[in-house]
């Protein structure tokens, strides 16, 4: 369960980066409700699954879902740049995430 917990908190913190784009500064009311909101279920979630996961592997595993999703979020809904050498790099973050969860197990 710890696992579907920090998987919902990395969610999240996608939900959060985006937010903070559309929030434009925080001067939008509701992207920055949503922002405030999605930064603190983050947070708990992150908390929640610490219990019983390792800091340094839940860490990596929060951080890692955060940045690939916001970084493909980036591409698909602002018109971001991509090039071979982004999504090789994003590639590997995945491969590293899977590979912490692997060790982990």
């Amino acid at each position: 369960m710890s696992w579907f917990i920090l998987f919902v908190a990395g969610l999240l913190e996608i939900g959060w980066a985006i937010g903070l784009k559309y929030s434009e500064g925080f001067t939008k009311l509701w992207p920055t409700a949503w922002t405030i909101f999605s930064l603190a279920a983050s947070f708990l979630l992150l908390g929640l699954a610490l219990k019983t996961l390792p800091v340094g592997t839940a860490y990596a595993i929060w951080v890692g879902i955060g940045a690939v999703g916001t970084a493909i979020l980036g591409i698909v809904l602002f018109g971001e740049s991509v090039g071979v050498l982004k999504l090789m790099s994003l590639t590997l973050i995945v491969v590293g995430l899977a590979g912490l969860k692997l060790a982990h197990a």
